[in-house]
């Protein structure tokens, strides 16, 4: 029906139509797939969700004298330096070591009760706020200095980017707790007997859960990414296309994740959030949109999926494996209801994920497209389709055999 390059066109001349991917729904069950197909050039989607595979690359630029840092931290949280002389990854789920203080409801405290972590730093230096720097330094001929303190800022650093081994799940799991103690797990407090059920995706409105056969987006395809312009960068760690589907091709479980790069520069803190579980540790929350331009009916046809024909595995965290027991399949509609039944009980359900911030991405990324200022990309190479999930342990049983 259409190519990316007439509808880039259409857009430049602000005459592209576009559809929040909830709006797109509505207006096939009010219609049909090949009315809206004709009608709609982009469809929109989003999700604000923990994306804990997530860190930022920083360039500090050299000192003088010069040092080759090797050990770093930033406002307390430890930043991995074994790269070049003064560049620097801070992963969001870093936890702060160093004894420092913070401002809490006005006070200064210290830094421990405030749960700290990369992700807030990450926030913060987004949001233009300063950050303690801490270095050591290995003493060569040509980086003679041994140490380094001092204050940095978003303006006052060279490179400052995410990138992220692993964001938008296509789908996930409902953790629960079918033991007789509380949990304290990466869905959050999970308590005993079965009292709650968490689940992270925001179902019918996320990404890839409306591209499930990954045939939109591909290495480089532009996005919107914390509130700036972001890049498809390769498959995500843990991708496993070949997760179970139902006919509509929508997987059951964990299956295809991306690789996700961006100027944080360009980013807005409102999009990146430096949060924390209670006894687990930090984390982030990070706005993700991507735009599927409609280029045939199939397009839309995936994209009219409902919450009812999409489902998640619930999961029992009581049991210490990495294989745990579930308790079969819930429907997203059953997840948003507030209620799942599990053996014949009723179970409070919630999500982790941000439905309302969810929207406003979706709502966001349209008005980009919709002003002119954000085209869309042909991805240059496609996500691999058959990747296989390697547990760690099957290989260690295969070496002590061997040997």
């Amino acid at each position: 029906m259409r190519t990316i390059e007439e509808i880039n066109d259409k857009i430049r001349h602000k005459k592209a139509v576009v559809c929040t991917v909830e709006e797109l729904k509505d207006r096939v069950a009010e219609s049909s797939v090949a009315k809206v197909a004709k009608q709609v050039d982009v469809i929109a989607t989003g999700t604000f969700e923990p994306m804990e595979s997530t860190g930022a690359t920083i360039n500090l630029g050299h000192t003088d004298p010069p040092i080759k840092i090797r050990q770093c931290w930033l406002d307390g949280v430890p930043a991995y330096a074994g790269l070049g002389a003064v560049d620097l990854y801070i992963g969001a789920t870093a936890m702060a070591d160093d004894v420092g203080t913070g401002e809490v409801d006005g006070e200064l405290r210290p830094r421990s009760a405030i749960q700290r972590g990369g992700g807030h730093v990450i926030e913060d230096l987004i949001a233009g706020k300063p950050i303690q720097l801490r270095a050591r330094g290995q003493v060569t001929d040509c980086y003679p200095r041994a140490s380094f303190e001092t204050t940095i800022a978003r303006d006052t650093i060279n490179q400052f980017y995410l990138f992220n081994p692993r964001n938008l799940y296509q789908n996930f799991i409902v953790g629960v707790n079918g033991g007789d103690r509380p949990l304290f797990t990466y869905l959050g407090p999970l308590y005993p007997q079965l009292a709650n059920a968490v689940y992270s995706n925001p179902g019918e409105i996320s990404p890839l859960f409306n591209d499930p056969d990954l045939e939109l987006v591909g290495i480089g395809t532009r996005i919107f990414l914390g509130g700036g312009i972001g890049y498809v960068a390769w498959e995500g760690t843990q991708h496993f296309p070949l997760q179970k589907r139902l006919p509509n091709r929508t997987p059951i479980g964990p299956a295809a994740t991306l690789s996700l790069i961006g100027d944080a520069k360009q980013m807005d803190a409102r999009w990146v959030r430096g949060c924390y579980f209670q006894n687990y540790g930090p984390s982030l929350m990070l706005g993700v949109g991507v735009p599927f331009p409609v280029l045939q009916e199939a397009v839309v046809e995936r994209c009219a999926v409902r919450d009812k024909e999409i489902v998640a595995p619930v999961v029992d965290f009581s049991i210490p494996r990495r294989v745990r027991p579930t308790f079969g399949l819930v429907s997203y509609a059953q997840l948003k209801s507030g209620r799942i039944t599990i053996e014949g009980r009723t179970v409070r359900a919630a999500p982790l994920a941000s439905i309302a911030l969810s929207r406003q991405v979706a709502k966001e990324l349209k008005g980009w497209i919709e002003a002119g200022t954000f085209t869309l990309t042909e991805p240059v190479a496609s996500i691999p389709r058959d990747r296989a999930f390697l547990p760690q342990d099957s290989w260690g049983a295969q070496i002590t055999l061997d040997s």
